[in-house]
C-alpha cells in the first residue's frame, strides 16, 4: 500500500484500559509532575452541534491528563455554550476547544444552540450569538489563552473575526491518508517533543483559508504535500502548515489539525506538543511567536 493511499483508521473505544495506555505513555512526558501552588484554570468544551469527531472523548481524557499530570493545572468541562458568558470565562487562564464542529448552514455553534430557544426571537438569537463569539475574542485579546484541537477550527467558520484570531478557517481536507509531519524549526521549543524529527500518522489532511493566507503566525508544523490524494486543483503558494502558535491582543493561540484518530496520541512527541501548547497558552512557557507573513 502507498503512503498515500486514502485509509480510515478504525474507531478505539474510550475504555480503562486506554486510559490506562495514555497515562503510562504521559508518565514518559512528564516523569515527575511539578506541582505549583496556584494553578492555572482550563476549561475544555467539548460541544458539537455538527458533524462528530469520534475523537472527541478521547481528546478531552488526554488533555485532562497531561494537564493534571503536569501538575500546573485544575480543569473544569463544559457542553454548555453558557461557559462563554463574560462573566464566566474569567475564572479560566486558558480555554481548549475540543473539535466544536456546527452544522453546515451557517457554520456558527452558537447559533445552532440558541435556534432552539422558542423563548428568543430569531433577531435575539442571532444577537445572543454574536455576542458569545466577541466574549471570546475579548476574552483571548485581553489575555486569556485559548488552544483549538483539529475541527475546532471551524467552530464560526464564516465569520471573518474569528479566523483573524485563530489565523484562518477551515477550507477542506481530502481523504484520511498517511500524512509526514515534519517540524517548521526544529529549534523552536514547542516542538521539541518531536526531537529534531516529523513523524507519520493517518489523518485528516485540513487545509485553510481566509485570514490562513496572510500567515499571521508563528507556523510550528507543516505537511508534506507532496504525498496528498485528492487535492484540489488550485496552486498552493507555500507548504501546508497545520499547527501554528500566535497572539491576539494581550492573549495566545495553539492551533493544532491532529488528530482525527485517537491513535495518533500514542506518539508521546504529540503528547508533549500538546502539553506544551497549554503551557504556551496559560503564560507557563515563554518562545518566538512572531508572525511569518507572506
Amino acid at each position: 500500500m502507498s503512503l498515500a493511499h486514502s485509509q480510515d483508521m478504525p474507531k478505539v473505544e474510550l475504555t480503562s484500559e486506554w486510559v490506562a495506555s495514555m497515562q503510562e505513555k504521559i508518565s514518559e512526558v512528564v516523569p515527575i509532575p511539578v506541582f505549583v501552588k496556584d494553578k492555572r484554570k482550563v476549561l475544555i468544551f467539548s460541544l458539537h452541534t455538527g458533524f462528530e469527531h469520534w475523537v472527541i472523548p478521547h481528546t478531552r481524557s488526554v488533555m485532562t491528563l497531561l494537564a493534571e499530570r503536569s501538575g500546573a493545572f485544575e480543569v473544569e468541562h463544559s457542553m454548555d455554550i453558557g461557559s462563554f458568558e463574560a462573566e464566566m470565562l474569567q475564572k479560566y487562564d486558558v480555554v481548549v476547544l475540543n473539535n466544536n464542529c456546527p452544522e453546515r448552514d451557517h457554520r456558527n455553534l452558537f447559533w445552532d444552540v440558541l435556534k432552539e430557544d422558542t423563548t428568543l426571537t430569531k433577531e435575539a438569537q442571532w444577537q445572543k450569538a454574536r455576542e458569545l463569539e466577541a466574549n471570546l475574542l475579548e476574552y483571548v485579546a485581553q489575555g486569556g489563552g485559548i488552544m483549538l484541537l483539529h475541527g475546532a477550527i471551524t467552530m464560526h467558520n464564516m465569520s471573518t473575526a474569528f479566523s483573524e484570531m485563530v489565523g484562518g478557517s477551515f477550507d477542506y481536507h481530502p481523504k484520511q491518508q498517511r500524512i509526514h509531519v515534519k517540524p517548521v524549526d526544529s529549534n523552536h521549543p514547542l516542538v521539541a517533543g518531536f526531537k529534531g524529527k516529523g513523524f507519520s500518522h493517518v489523518d485528516e489532511p485540513y487545509f485553510f483559508k481566509n485570514a490562513y493566507t496572510d500567515l499571521n503566525f508563528r507556523p510550528l508544523l507543516y505537511m508534506e504535500s507532496k504525498l496528498l490524494e485528492g487535492l484540489r486543483e488550485t496552486p498552493q503558494e507555500h507548504i501546508h502548515y497545520i499547527a501554528w502558535i500566535k497572539k491576539y491582543g494581550k492573549g495566545r493561540l495553539f492551533y493544532s489539525s491532529a488528530s482525527h484518530n485517537a491513535q495518533s496520541y500514542e506518539n508521546t512527541g504529540l503528547l508533549t506538543f500538546l502539553l506544551d501548547g497549554l503551557r504556551y497558552t496559560s503564560g507557563i512557557l515563554e518562545c518566538d511567536d512572531s508572525p511569518i507573513g507572506r
